[in-house]
């Protein structure tokens, strides 16, 4: 029955570290889809642009043969067949002093009047000088000697800065779609746990009732009669009990909202050590320190016991039954509460500590590893606090600590 428990234990932690493996997986092909999808989009761009300049160089050359050219069939050829198709790129050209002369395809206001408009052009000639080198138009005499050069800037068309943009805006609404995947993803998975939770608690508490019952009314029996001698051991077995009837009130409590007071920590420390001595090793040493002696926090009483309870035997058992438990409980700057509880015990693999409050976790030839799940799912859920393996060294014992609001 051992083998088979830490068969299914076993099982439970791989199952959840799997779940991770896939979830990596999932993230690193969206990843990859992702760069794919924006460096065969910059390629597409790229080649836009070496079209788009191909275009204004042939813009601008056939400028320079209509300015040098007197024929007026091959002139009236140069307007229609190449300068008037282009009708996307935003051309300005002009002359040597760097004076607007015409413009192409740039939207200019009719509202506008004549300053507002050539303040406009100006603003536009400056965007264009930064984006690209301009095309230099030579004017030529008869006999081919330049004497004078007119300029074309142009920047990219609507089309062309779209497309730049898009792997920009297809990034971002892939991540919004993970994000938004991520968090729906972790809600359903938490809201399943939740359930799974409640009804194992809930479960364990009706299987509990029904014994507890029966030892009731057993401690009864033993009480009435007169032939037993050791009535001390009554009274033991009376505490046991309301222990059992306190475990099975905590698992029914389990998915409702628990009720938080303000309670003296040292107090209900101290009260959960002195029923733990009874009932572990002799050889086990549990000492608690508070400074100062009357720390109160907002805890449910039941709840916090079954959590120091759950650290404390785990520590026995990685003990061995023969050691030192220090309990230390102190206030800090930021006025949070701090609580480390410190064994002696066989400590944890640093490469194990990420998995200690995982379902399933166990070193125990017994048990489900579920424990420390509880513990953190208590301080974490119901008392909005942390806990984690503080320090831990293999032989030397491990430091829990735990995060509370004052």
């Amino acid at each position: 029955m051992a083998k088979e428990s830490q068969k299914l234990a076993n099982k439970s932690i791989d199952l959840i570290k799997k779940r991770s493996t896939i979830n990596l997986v999932i993230v690193s092909i969206a990843f990859v889809i992702a760069l794919a999808s924006v460096y065969f989009t910059r390629i597409i761009v790229e080649q836009l642009k070496e079209r788009e300049l191909g275009i204004i160089t042939l813009y601008a050359k056939s400028l320079e043969f209509t300015v040098n050219q007197n024929n007026p069939d091959e002139l009236a050829f140069v307007v229609q067949e190449i300068m008037t198709p282009n009708n996307s790129i935003p051309v300005i050209q002009t002359n040597g002093l760097g004076q607007v002369i015409s413009t192409k395809n740039v939207k200019v206001d009719p509202a506008l009047d004549e300053e507002e408009r050539e303040s406009f052009l100006k603003d536009e000639l400056e965007e264009m000088k930064l984006e690209y080198e301009p095309i230099e138009i030579p004017f030529r005499n008869e006999n081919g000697e330049v004497y004078d050069y007119q300029y074309i800037y142009y920047k990219n068309s609507l089309l062309l800065s779209r497309l730049e943009y898009y792997p920009h805006v297809q990034l971002s609404v892939i991540a919004i779609f993970g994000i938004i995947a991520y968090i729906a993803f972790n809600y359903s998975k938490s809201a399943e746990q939740n359930r799974v939770w409640v009804g194992l608690a809930k479960e364990t508490a009706h299987q509990l009732g029904t014994p507890i019952s029966s030892l009731m009314a057993w401690v009864e029996y033993f009480k009435e009669d007169e032939t037993l001698n050791n009535k001390e051991i009554i009274g033991e077995l009376e505490k046991d009990v309301q222990r059992l009837e306190m475990i099975t009130a905590r698992f029914s409590n389990i998915g409702s909202v628990p009720v938080l007071n303000y309670e003296n920590l040292p107090e209900c420390v101290a009260g959960t050590i002195s029923y733990l001595k009874r009932r572990v090793s002799k050889k086990v040493e549990i000492n608690l320190k508070a400074n100062p002696s009357d720390i109160r926090a907002r805890i449910n009483k039941p709840l916090f016991d079954w959590v120091i309870e759950n650290i404390c035997k785990n520590a026995v058992d990685s003990m061995g039954g023969v050691g030192k438990i220090d309990i230390n409980i102190k206030r800090a700057i930021d006025e949070k509460i701090i609580i480390d509880i410190s064994d002696t015990g066989k400590g944890i693999q640093k490469s194990k500590i990420k998995d200690v409050f995982l379902p399933g976790y166990t070193t125990k030839a017994r048990g489900w590893g579920l424990g420390l799940t509880l513990v953190k799912r208590i301080i974490e859920k119901n008392h909005e606090g942390k806990i984690f393996v503080r320090n831990t060294e293999i032989n030397e014992g491990t430091t829990f600590r735990i995060l509370l609001r004052s």
